[in-house]
């Protein structure tokens, strides 16, 4: 049983006038935040007022990039030569790490949006790109990664510090992957069933499958999404259940050696 876990969202997914979820509100919950770099979401001005407000609550920085796709919100994939996925990522890295300048913060962590996320969990060469550009930017990143992907066994190969990710607000197939958010019900939005899958991740290194299954997880970080109209409520229940179980939520670098 884990006593200890870091509880993360992705942030700052507006663009411009428009605005998706509650930031502010999230950034009083999580410990961690997964800001949009600008590809498939975000802005200068969004980034920098996320990265003002992480430095007033304390919360560790994280760059959240995703393919160049403003329109289909990062979901579509994608397909191009690993070298460009490489540079693609180190541009949306230098982005952020830009705006924390602003508050002497440190982009800390790096987890891939979407449809970027999900093929780099199958594709060795596609994770292996995201790697080699934390290395090219700052080796102290932590590289996020759902526990046992290919983005898993990169940062491994590469020497990068690791974070194994669950997620308290989605359901997962009987292989250990993210079901598709094209199917009804993949998405949890009832705070009490997101707080349970949460706890059982932490501390009984297990979640069960939509189709029932038990699959074994080690999690260093939970995710809920903060594009979702429930973010917030389902971020305050998850991490009022862990507390409650014991289990102390802490901010991302304090976890990871």
């Amino acid at each position: 049983m884990a006593n200890k876990v870091n509880l993360n969202a992705d942030i700052g997914e507006g663009f411009g006038a428009y605005d998706i979820g509650n930031d502010a509100e999230l950034m009083e919950v999580i410990r961690s935040a997964s800001i949009a770099c600008g590809f498939h979401a975000g802005d200068p001005l969004t980034m920098r007022r996320l990265v003002a407000h992480a430095a007033r609550s304390g919360v560790s920085v994280g760059a959240h990039p995703g393919f160049n796709d403003l329109w289909g919100f990062g979901r579509r994939r994608i397909t191009m030569p690993p070298e460009d996925l490489e540079y693609l990522i180190a541009y949306q890295i230098g982005a952020l790490q830009a705006m924390a300048r602003y508050e002497d913060l440190s982009v800390t962590h790096l987890k891939p949006h979407g449809a970027l996320n999900n093929m780099a969990a199958d594709d060795e060469k596609l994770a292996l790109a995201i790697g080699r550009a934390i290395q090219a930017t700052d080796a102290k990143i932590i590289y996020v990664a759902l526990a046992g992907s290919a983005m898993h066994s990169a940062a491994n190969a590469l020497g990068l510090r690791l974070a194994r990710e669950g997620f308290a607000d989605r359901q997962y197939d009987d292989d250990g992957n993210l079901a598709s958010r094209s199917i009804p019900g993949t998405v949890i939005k009832d705070p009490a069933v997101a707080r349970e899958q949460a706890i059982r991740m932490v501390r009984d290194g297990e979640v069960v499958s939509r189709h029932g299954k038990v699959i074994p997880v080690e999690v260093e970080t939970l995710c809920v999404h903060g594009d979702e109209a429930t973010g917030v409520a389902v971020a305050r229940e998850v991490r009022r259940g862990l507390e409650e179980a014991g289990i102390a939520v802490l901010p991302l670098p304090e976890l990871i050696d």
